[in-house]
């Protein structure tokens, strides 16, 4: 039986794509154990320029037909009260007037759940950016309706989904928050504990790309 549109089929690879040397660090290093086929983690580099090159290119490649698609790494939290080390699960992914809506979210929030347990997790749309937010801005996103924002995820699912129809999702880990700015002292302390949770949260995603293998009725 052939796969449905949007699903892999049983051999169907799994791209995880970050932006930084440090997340892929962490994204490399986590438990790949549950793997249901071939995993890659793409390092696309910063900003959604090149996130849209890089997932383009990997995906034009033979070996990757198919693949289902996390973009993943860290973010800026939008809502008051997120802390370094939350996790944020898009529902939709936000750049410009485009939306990409994720696949299989509450499956995906229950599977984060058990890989990291005690941890926050942040359902919402995940809004795109071409630079790093500040201050009033954050506001600004927040009143969008969007939970987080980072500079990559929108970008990747957008190329994803225009690569072909394929399930794809968005998970980051807050590493900087309204109350937790990147430039306040704690920066060191909140990025190890963003770090460690992006590394634990690894099985969440095989956990994730297996669910899409079964059949549905």
């Amino acid at each position: 039986m052939a796969a449905s549109p949007g699903s892999p089929d049983p051999t169907a690879p799994l791209l995880i794509a970050c932006a930084l040397g440090i997340e892929k660090v962490a994204l490399r290093s986590g438990d790949h154990s549950g793997a249901r086929g071939p995993v890659t983690v793409l390092r696309t580099r910063m900003g959604p320029a090149n996130a849209e090159r890089a997932v383009r290119a990997a995906l034009d490649a033979g070996a990757m037909n198919g693949a289902a698609v996390v973009a993943s790494g860290f973010c800026a939290g939008l809502a008051p009260g997120m802390h370094p080390g939350d996790v944020v699960i898009a529902e939709e992914t936000r750049l410009g007037d485009d939306a990409t809506t994720c696949t299989d979210t509450e499956r995906l929030v229950a599977a984060v759940a058990r890989a990291v347990p005690g941890r926050r997790v942040h359902t919402g749309p995940l809004i795109g950016s071409d630079h790093v937010v500040r201050g009033p801005e954050r506001a600004q996103l927040r009143a969008g309706g969007a939970i987080a924002v980072d500079m990559e995820s929108a970008a990747t699912l957008r190329s994803a989904r225009t690569s072909g129809p394929r399930p794809v999702a968005a998970v980051r880990v807050v590493v900087d928050a309204p109350e937790h700015e990147l430039v306040r002292i704690g920066t060191v302390r909140g990025g190890i504990s963003a770090f460690r949770v992006l590394r634990a949260v690894l099985p969440a995603f095989h956990e994730w790309h297996r669910s899409l293998l079964l059949p549905r009725r």
